[in-house]
């Protein structure tokens, strides 16, 4: 007989519950996530098999399984586990399966058998609370006794753990995040804070967090909620885009978390008085964002003064335009300077131009940008070498921090940003802080495009504030007209769909339309585009082209088009989704560690021993099983993960189920990232909706009225 620990789980009524002993393990995906257990029923007297996020699971232990049955046509029936509930033994039987199975370190069968002999069903009582019994059982002294009683300790609190947090709904990998955070304080912490592991795990939040407030007694309107309801606002905030949130809006944004709206001043008040917000007159701040901002308006404001001693360049190119010869003296003389302006525009030759000119007077040039892409692409077109800021900055894992700053600033004249519509707030005060103060800046970038995936909108609140030096290159050259793609973009800036390449013909830059409506129409439309591709422009269908997409849900989401995409162009064995070697990924987060960023795409070398090899420009990085949750499937991305990327190719999904998220911006970044072929598949109603919607991209942010302010003063 077995026992379950003593939290009943919350489960939807039409799931099913299995209980036993896991027998053998089967099969473990070499992430060491799913599974194939063989598991022994001791109710129905049966062998059954488990599959799902189970491989954790090791022979000898027991547990509850929730889930369904099904039935495979080629191995039966079989039952999917969609979580699972560790359950500790009682009877002798379970006890001495459970010691001798190698889960407790320097227990064997013999030794098992030995203290269920001397202990009967109270032997993991014995062990876990009075060890120095165990010294009476031959074969066992102090020192082993202390060990293998912290072992069953560790082992039951582990249990304990992953009983509540599953009972409460809380599946395998999230489970397994917060034990690695608060060990066997696990329980203690949600019990009597759970917005506070919102706070410090990823991936808990605040919903997450409130279903287990309410099971641990915390009621609606506790000031723990309330300030938990706030962060959670603030931090949703960001990911809108916005550095702060006026008092109004938070109030607003309360009552959908079911938060009255009298509770929210009380809750900023507090958080304020324990320093985890900053309010400025109506505003509430995230306390780095506020820093961040301050600092960035002080670095800039200092950087926007003439550099003296530098010539105005005399002899540039003939071909160089009256717009683009001005770029090329402003950033000579002026410490800080914006270059925009959209795709054929000039903008590639005039950063060329920029670079010879300060390198003709003997000026020092350093070259970045936001994404691994975006640099190499910069390194391409400039001939010279291009690092993405975070390798330009050092990031130290000794301090963990920046090795560039203000105490040691980039040995340079000249930094030249390039995609720079992509800086955000934190990484522009990063790279702020690393420019000396007799070095130059120069912006690049191109504001009809997507604003930043993080807080703050750098680059545009820079040209709102109206006292900075701005270059607007509008003139697309003759040679750039000949590219579909380019007057492709030009026609969505406008509000018009792009006219496709005409039929039979081949040039500088191609797009085609393929229309289809229905989503299960569209994905065969670009499974047969990705076939097509390959013989009529001999591009790599995996290295070379990149589906986008708007969203990342539902059956045209990325998450689906990648399984769709990882089964038709990468075949093989494990579960759909499971990385396999040849498979493409995305990088999630920034990773200082491995030196591996937001954004970054690399391919999948070999998975071992439940270490995954990923190969990326900057070279090879490993990731344990706890770590892949920083990658994904990339063979198709949203539209705003490829920001500041440029491929061969891209195929740009669009349907009306997208249509909450098409606008113009949208569909001229998704354009706009390629160079030699565009194909639209989709709906041409949400093509025509993207191309004549323009949203309001504005995020509350004081940068551009700071600038303002201190030009003034």
């Amino acid at each position: 007989m077995t026992q379950p620990l003593p939290f009943a789980p919350q489960r939807p009524p039409d799931d099913d519950v299995v209980q036993g002993t896991v027998r053998d393990r089967r099969y473990a995906s070499p992430d060491g996530r799913f599974g194939v257990l063989q598991v022994e029923r001791e109710a129905a007297d049966e062998q059954i098999l488990v599959i799902g996020d189970v491989a954790g699971l090791t022979p000898g232990e027991d547990a509850r399984f929730r889930g369904r049955w099904e039935e495979h046509p080629k191995y039966g029936r079989r039952f999917r586990a969609e979580g699972w509930t560790p359950v500790l033994p009682t009877s002798a039987d379970g006890i001495r399966r459970f010691l001798g199975s190698g889960l407790v370190p320097g227990v064997g069968a013999a030794l098992a058998e030995r203290l269920v002999k001397e202990f009967g069903d109270r032997t993991l009582d014995v062990v876990a609370t009075q060890s120095a019994r165990l010294r009476t059982v031959p074969g066992i002294g102090a020192k082993r006794a202390g060990a293998i009683s912290e072992a069953v300790r560790t082992r039951r609190a582990e249990a304990e753990s992953l009983s509540f947090l599953h009972s409460l709904g809380v599946g395998p990998a999230l489970s397994r995040k917060l034990l690695k955070k608060y060990g066997d304080r696990t329980v203690t912490v949600l019990r009597e804070d759970p917005y506070l592991a919102a706070e410090e795990v990823r991936g808990v939040g605040f919903l997450t967090a409130d279903r287990i407030g309410r099971a641990a007694g915390i009621g609606p309107d506790d000031p723990r909620r309330a300030a938990g309801a706030v962060l959670h606002l603030l931090v949703r905030a960001v990911d809108d885009g916005h550095v702060y949130l006026p008092r109004e809006r938070l109030r607003r944004d309360a009552a959908r978390l079911e938060l009255r709206e009298e509770l929210v001043d009380p809750a900023v008040e507090t958080l304020a008085a324990r320093e985890m917000v900053v309010i400025e007159e109506d505003r509430v701040y995230a306390p780095p964002l506020h820093h961040a901002e301050a600092r960035v308006a002080e670095r800039l404001t200092e950087l926007r003064r003439p550099r003296a001693g530098r010539e105005a360049a005399r002899d540039l190119p003939e071909e160089l335009s009256a717009r683009q010869r001005e770029a090329v003296r402003t950033a000579l003389t002026q410490g800080l300077m914006v270059l925009t302006g959209g795709p054929g525009t000039g903008k590639t030759t005039t950063v060329r131009a920029i670079v010879d000119t300060h390198e003709a007077q003997d000026l020092r040039v350093t070259l970045c940008a936001p994404t691994g892409r975006a640099a190499k692409r910069l390194s391409e077109a400039s001939g010279r070498e291009a690092k993405t800021i975070h390798r330009l900055l050092e990031w130290s894992p000794a301090t963990g921090g920046f090795s560039r700053d203000a105490g040691s600033p980039l040995d340079t004249d000249l930094v030249l940003v390039d995609e720079a519509s992509m800086l955000d707030l934190p990484l522009a005060r990063a790279l702020l802080e690393a420019v000396g103060p007799t070095a130059s800046l120069v912006l690049v970038g191109d504001v009809d495009q997507l604003p930043p995936v993080g807080a703050g909108q750098v680059l545009r609140e820079i040209i709102r504030s109206d006292v900075v030096p701005v270059v607007r290159l509008d003139q697309v050259f003759r040679q750039a007209q000949r590219s579909a793609i380019v007057r492709g973009a030009h026609a969505i800036h406008a509000g018009a769909i792009p006219s496709p390449t005409p039929r039979g013909e081949k040039g500088e830059g191609d797009l085609f339309l393929v229309r289809a409506t229905e989503p299960a129409a569209i994905i065969d439309r670009v499974l047969a585009t990705l076939e097509r591709i390959p013989r009529a422009y001999g591009l790599d269908p995996v290295r070379d082209v990149q589906v986008l997409i708007p969203m990342r849900r539902g059956p045209l989401g990325a998450t689906n088009l990648n399984l769709e995409l990882q089964r038709a162009l990468n075949p093989g064995r494990g579960a759909p989704g499971a990385l396999r070697a040849g498979d493409k990924v995305m990088q999630l987060r920034n990773d200082y560690e491995r030196e591996v960023f937001n954004g970054d795409i690399g391919w999948v070398e070999r998975v071992e021993d439940g270490v995954t090899y990923v190969r990326f420009d900057s070279g090879r990085r490993s990731y344990e099983a706890d770590a892949l949750d920083a990658l994904t499937l990339a063979y198709a991305s949203t539209i705003h993960k490829a920001q500041g990327s440029e491929f061969p190719c891209v195929i740009v999904v669009l349907a009306n189920a997208h249509h909450v998220l098409l606008s113009r911006a949208l569909l001229y970044t998704a354009v706009t990232r390629a160079k030699q072929l565009v194909v639209l598949v989709g709906d041409p109603r949400a093509m025509r909706r993207a191309a004549q919607t323009t949203r309001d991209t504005e995020s509350f942010s004081r940068l551009a009225e700071r600038l303002r302010d201190d030009a003034a003063s």
